[in-house]
């Protein structure tokens, strides 16, 4: 992506996310019939690109690239604008020609309502029990084979269905051999039946000392004569049956011949953890869909309680100036803040009173055009005092219930809980995994099936839990989403000095923008910091497009945040600025999430450098003086 930025050359992902935008914006305008078109024309171009896509990687590969399904996602979301602003121009005749938007009864699917448009409300997720079936069916599906009992009774079918066939064809008189087709019949029935029973006995014998034995070398494995915690006992238990698996099936002893061959080779082990949790019947795959539904069973009671209205508040109403896009659980709330009016407000529900101009300093070079922003030289001179002024203000706003807050430490810690479990018995399934390097990436690929089903609904309780400090950003994204680079601290020599010149096209940074929009796509705590990192190389090398360096020598590849050209105090100012024009309030859940989800070894390399960027500069944002520009 950073090459990209460089060279000029634009993704189409982030082409169909500028269209896309442009339908909001004409939204928010109340401008509908314009906005209408604009968002059957991003489904057109976004339609066009992946035909363009399929016909050139028609023989090369068969796999989805990563941006197909969020364009995909994408489409699905402008569809369903459009005909929510189809609605609203009248156009009923589209219920008619669109099956799919007809007011039927749906049946329950992957694609679920986060938040809504109607009122703002917060539609349920998916109940437990039914998350529960959905994750269960594939395990289900898988054949199932026949004990002898049941092959012996399938067999004294056949023979019943060919004995009434003879039995048919004979006359009445044929009496004799009628008694002896049906004493012939019982006899092989029965013959069946004493051999199945037989087998089976012999079977389960032979299954009973095969689990003896495993469970022995389970107990050598986990020290038996020691007493042993629940969680302990259920472990043996668990790889006893991997055990067992093992032996019915060779595909394990391959791997582990592979590993013990290539140990250093982490691609194998991308491959082996892949390969492992695509098999519904492996003890290891069946325990991650146990740990999933028991996690969704914890967070579903407290999302649905945050989401419920509180006795006596006024419906939230929603402002007419914000950027809304019918949002999703694919998207995770894209391009959907939530709302200042959102907060539950007093019994009487009293209209909300305009914001008041902040604390004003020092005269601005701007004038009054900028004079609700701070000054832009010491906007970043002490970035601790500022941090300890948001924390203070952020306990001045409230503090949130105990009983939400002791919900989300809970499940917090039931997911690391569950993680560990997984990791722990797939090194005990594949001691080859066993090493620094092979272990992060083995929980690394073990982490991205984990969180899909379940990011949505943590991530909607994180956000309960931070509604007021959206609240606070929101607003400062709406009062502050045409202030000019220079007001909130960017150095003029960081700035396109001649856009016309080189063809620049909207903001500065913009593709460091529709890069941090990318985030909410992404289920995934590691692919979501990656999206981060990203953002802030495009940033550097945005910075050292405008401002060239004579010394400086170009470099292959991507390089770490540290060697850029910037410091940190032109990159928070720029990352604030990339944070304003995002519209994404919900950052601050996101980030509050992978704060804790994060391995610790990325938190000291540029990883954590780059979120700790974000965190900062989210601050920043969230506080800055509610003036606003002059409208």
């Amino acid at each position: 992506m950073a090459a990209a930025a460089g060279d000029g050359t634009v993704k189409p992902l982030q082409s169909a996310m500028k269209l896309a935008n442009g339908a909001i914006e004409l939204d928010t305008g109340n401008r509908p019939r314009e906005a209408y078109t604009e968002y059957l024309r991003t489904i057109h171009y976004i339609s066009q690109a992946l035909l363009e896509e399929v016909e050139t990687t028609k023989e090369a590969r068969e796999t989805v690239p990563p941006d197909t399904s969020k364009m995909l996602k994408l489409a699905q979301q402008c569809l369903e604008r459009a005909q929510s602003t189809a609605t609203k121009l009248g156009k009923t005749r589209l219920k008619a020609t669109m099956p799919a938007a007809a007011p039927i009864p749906q049946p329950a699917g992957r694609h679920r309502r986060v938040y809504s448009d109607e009122g703002g409300k917060l539609s349920p997720f998916l109940p437990p029990e039914i998350f529960q079936k959905l994750q269960g069916a594939e395990s289900q599906s898988s054949k199932k084979e026949l004990t002898p009992l049941e092959e012996a009774s399938l067999q004294n079918q056949k023979l019943k269905a060919a004995y009434e066939a003879r039995m048919a064809r004979l006359d009445p008189s044929q009496a004799m051999q009628k008694t002896s087709l049906t004493l012939s019949l019982q006899r092989q029935m029965m013959e069946n039946l004493v051999i199945a029973k037989a087998r089976e006995e012999t079977l389960q014998r032979k299954m009973e000392e095969r689990r003896l034995r495993l469970q022995e070398a389970a107990n050598r494995r986990f020290c038996s004569q020691v007493a042993l915690t629940p969680e302990e006992r259920e472990q043996r238990a668990l790889y006893a049956a991997v055990l067992e698996y093992e032996q019915d099936h060779d595909w394990p002893k391959h791997w582990k011949a592979k590993l013990k061959r290539s140990p250093g080779d982490l691609s194998l082990v991308t491959s082996l953890v892949s390969h492992l949790l695509s098999l519904p019947d492996h003890p290891i795959a069946q325990l991650l869909r146990r740990l999933q539904c028991a996690v969704y069973s914890a967070l579903y009671p407290a999302v649905s309680r945050a989401a419920a209205p509180a006795p006596g508040c006024c419906p939230p109403t929603p402002n007419p100036g914000s950027r809304r896009l019918r949002p999703s659980q694919s998207l995770h709330c894209m391009l959907s803040p939530p709302e200042p009016s959102a907060a539950p407000r007093p019994q009487d529900c009293p209209p909300t009173p305009p914001l008041q101009p902040g604390p004003v300093g020092p005269p601005s070079p701007l004038g009054d055009t900028a004079s609700g922003l701070p000054d832009k030289d010491s906007s970043f001179e002490d970035l601790e005092q500022f941090l300890g002024t948001s924390e203070r203000q952020g306990q001045g706003r409230g503090v949130q219930p105990e009983p939400q807050l002791q919900q989300l430490k809970s499940a917090v810690e039931e997911i690391h809980n569950a993680i560990d479990r997984l990791l722990s018995l797939t090194l005990l399934a594949f001691e080859g995994l066993n090493t620094a390097a092979s272990k992060d990436r083995c929980l690394a690929c073990i982490e991205e099936p984990f969180f899909s089903p379940l990011w949505p609904l943590l991530l909607a309780l994180y956000r309960s839990v931070h509604r007021a400090r959206e609240a606070a950003l929101s607003r400062s994204m709406e009062l502050y989403r045409n202030a000019p680079p220079t007001a909130i601290g960017i150095p003029t020599k960081l700035l396109p000095q001649n856009p016309e010149a080189k063809g620049a096209t909207g903001y500065p940074y913009c593709a460091a923008a529709q890069e941090l929009g990318l985030l909410v796509l992404e289920s995934c705590p590691q692919k979501k910091l990656e999206c981060i990192v990203r953002t802030l190389r495009v940033i550097c090398v945005c910075a050292e497009d405008y401002c060239p360096t004579p010394e400086a020598t170009p470099q292959a590849g991507p390089q770490p945040i540290a060697a850029a050209a910037i410091g940190a105090d032109d990159l928070l100012p720029i990352l604030s600025f990339v944070v304003l024009r995002s519209g994404l309030p919900q950052l601050v859940s996101e980030c509050a999430a992978l704060e804790e989800f994060i391995h610790e070894g990325y938190l000291i390399g540029e990883e954590g450098y780059c979120l700790t960027s974000l965190q900062s500069a989210l601050s920043y944002v969230e506080l800055l003086p509610q003036g606003g520009l002059a409208k």
